[in-house]
């Protein structure tokens, strides 16, 4: 990630297929695939549609849910988000930070049409180079904003109830992980919301205790043995 969001350069990344059957992006300059190779569907359902967003509102009656996602990427997590609040009859208001967006076309070829309804990724496709700039309602649910900014740069009036922390290992993007983004990216998740990532490392374990959450390790994705899930303590 760079000091200046610029739109991702399409012909620096490759489609890849992972072992699901669903595609992902590698993108060589990171060296790193956007999802993971053993199912980017399997992945984004497990870590975060599951393990994040049902997770926080099984025990929950609620009318409306917002989600803050670091490292919006391809937008699987999004759809498959957005796709379950309107089958439940959820508002959602969902802002994706993302440094280096793909373009319209990029996004149209990972095939994610077939992981949720026509209409949503009609509305997805439609508004996704519009929702960059502003946020736009995609239909009478869903409400998104894709921020084109460094997660440092962002800043929002409000707090979120789910944080998806979708960022590039720290092997390749040391900086996303560090106490400075961790502290920024936590302010802005409500008391009692629920923090979910795919990694568990025992320096980012430390910091979220110290920024009042409560951490737990849940069983991990497809060749991952655990993943961190906390719950900003109230």
């Amino acid at each position: 990630m760079t000091n200046q969001p610029t739109n991702q350069s399409t012909n620096q990344l490759n489609f890849v297929e992972t072992a699901d059957g669903s595609k992902t992006i590698y993108n060589p300059q990171v060296g790193e695939n956007y999802h993971s190779r053993h199912g980017a569907l399997q992945e984004s359902e497990h870590v975060f549609l599951n393990s994040g967003l049902r997770h926080y509102l099984a025990d929950k009656t609620v009318s409306e849910v917002s989600i803050l996602e670091v490292g919006f990427g391809t937008g699987l997590n999004f759809l498959l988000s957005a796709d379950f609040c309107i089958k439940q009859q959820i508002n959602l208001n969902y802002v994706g930070i993302e440094a280096h967006p793909l373009s319209r076309e990029m996004i149209s070829q990972t095939g994610y049409n077939e992981y949720t309804s026509a209409g949503l990724w009609q509305q997805f496709t439609d508004q996704y180079v519009a929702s960059l700039s502003s946020p736009v309602q995609l239909n009478p649910y869903i409400q998104l904003q894709t921020a084109h900014n460094t997660l440092m740069d962002f800043r929002a009036d409000v707090q979120f109830d789910v944080i998806y922390f979708d960022a590039f290992a720290s092997l390749h993007q040391p900086e996303m992980w560090n106490e400075e983004a961790i502290n920024h990216t936590i302010q802005y998740l409500k008391p009692n919301g629920i923090f979910v990532t795919y990694a568990i490392t025992g320096n980012l374990k430390r910091q979220l205790k110290t920024l009042g959450l409560k951490i737990e390790k849940a069983p991990g994705a497809a060749g991952k043995r655990e993943m961190l899930r906390g719950t900003k303590i109230a």
